[in-house]
C-alpha cells in the first residue's frame, strides 16, 4: 500500500470517528501529496523519499509555528500546533536515538575518512544523504562537529 493509499484510507478512518482536528492534518497532507505529483514536471507517482521529505517539511512547519506561538504565549495555538505535529508521526520513519546518531555518524567519518574539521563539508554531505529522514539535519550537522572536534 502506497502511502497515499495509506492516507486516504486514515482520512476515511477519521471522518467514521469524527477525529476534526486529525482529519485537517490527513487532508492537508493529501493535497500537499496531490499538488506534488501535478507540478510541473514531476512523474506520476512521488517516491518514497519524496513522500516523507514532504511530511517532514510540513512537521518542521507545524513544530516551528508552535515554538513561536509558545514564546507569543498562545497557548492555544502552541497546543494546536503540537496536536498537528504528532498526527504527522505515524508516516515519518522511526527517528534515530543519539546513540544511534553517533554510531551512525562514526561510522561515516571513517567511510569518509574525516580527520579535521576541515571535513565538515565532506563528512556533511555524506551524513545528510544517507541519514536523511531518520534525523533532523540540525542534529546530524552538531553530531559531526562534535565528533570532529574530538578527532
Amino acid at each position: 500500500m502506497t502511502l497515499f493509499d495509506q492516507i486516504n484510507n486514515d482520512i476515511k478512518a477519521a471522518m467514521k470517528a469524527r477525529e476534526k482536528d486529525k482529519l485537517i492534518v490527513l487532508r492537508d497532507i493529501k493535497s500537499k501529496l496531490l499538488l506534488a505529483k501535478t507540478a510541473a514536471g514531476a512523474s506520476e507517482n512521488l517516491s518514497p523519499a519524496e513522500e516523507v521529505k514532504l511530511i517532514q517539511k510540513l512537521k518542521k512547519q507545524r513544530t516551528d509555528a508552535a515554538q513561536i506561538y509558545k514564546t507569543q504565549g498562545r497557548e492555544d495555538l502552541y497546543a494546536q500546533e503540537t496536536a498537528e505535529a504528532a498526527f504527522l508521526e505515524p508516516y515519518l520513519p522511526q527517528q534515530l536515538s543519539d546513540t544511534e546518531l553517533t554510531a551512525e555518524v562514526k561510522a561515516i567519518l571513517e567511510q569518509v575518512g574525516a580527520k579535521s574539521m576541515a571535513d565538515m563539508g565532506k563528512s556533511m554531505g555524506v551524513a545528510s544523504k544517507q541519514l536523511a529522514g531518520k534525523a533532523e539535519g540540525r542534529l546530524i550537522a552538531a553530531k559531526v562537529k562534535e565528533l570532529l572536534a574530538t578527532l
